[in-house]
């Protein structure tokens, strides 16, 4: 797939994988690390940005844990509508931008966010379109946190490949968080696996 086709799947999914279909697990071992990760070292003001936030519902749990200053970007449109009505709290709390990552992140302030975190999301950025990392580092003025598929999952991320295909469907692009984003001047602090993800903490340096 070219990166316009992976945009444009993720930007028309329904059904599985679609925003409603994340509303409806709700948050999960990832929302309740996300929460003790900045819990720990932000504050409950802290400007925190999720990538690829879908219909909000981690968000939704940090919300419910006293921070407050919650922001999201993502490209599929519906996720917002979905949010309306699962989240309707976070939805009126929060500031959301409807687009690919690709096309919003290049008009973010250097800095302007305290914590930028992803869950699910970077995995299916396009090779050509790797240049978005530094974007995440130069837009982060403290903490990076990563929750991607490396291989914890049986049925993917497996194998020598740089790709795999989710139900033969969508890539999922097979990186080294760590090098990636080390190799762009962050530190990592944590490194946490789940049945599912691994969760990654990076200190913007």
């Amino acid at each position: 797939m070219d990166p316009d086709d992976v945009r444009q799947d993720w930007a028309e999914r329904s059904g599985r994988f679609s925003p409603e279909y994340y509303a409806r697990i709700g948050p999960n071992e990832v929302s309740e690390t996300l929460s003790g990760v900045l819990s720990h070292y932000v504050g409950e003001d802290a400007a925190i940005l999720e990538v690829g936030c879908g219909s909000g519902r981690h968000l939704a749990h940090l919300l419910d844990r006293g921070f407050g200053n919650l922001s999201g970007i993502d490209i599929n449109g519906v996720s917002f509508e979905v949010m309306a009505e699962e989240y309707p709290r976070l939805a009126d709390a929060g500031s959301f931008r409807t687009g690919a990552l690709e096309d919003l992140v290049g008009d973010i302030d250097d800095d302007a966010f305290d914590v930028v975190y992803s869950v699910e999301t970077l995995q299916h950025v396009h090779p050509d379109d790797e240049w978005v990392f530094e974007e995440l580092v130069r837009i982060s003025a403290d903490l990076l946190i990563t929750a991607e598929n490396e291989g914890n999952s049986p049925e993917r991320g497996r194998g020598d490949s740089t790709v795999s295909h989710v139900d033969g469907e969508f890539p999922l692009y097979h990186r080294d968080w760590n090098r990636v984003f080390t190799g762009l001047g962050a530190a990592e602090l944590i490194r946490e696996p789940t049945a599912r993800d691994t969760i990654r903490v990076f200190r913007v340096l």
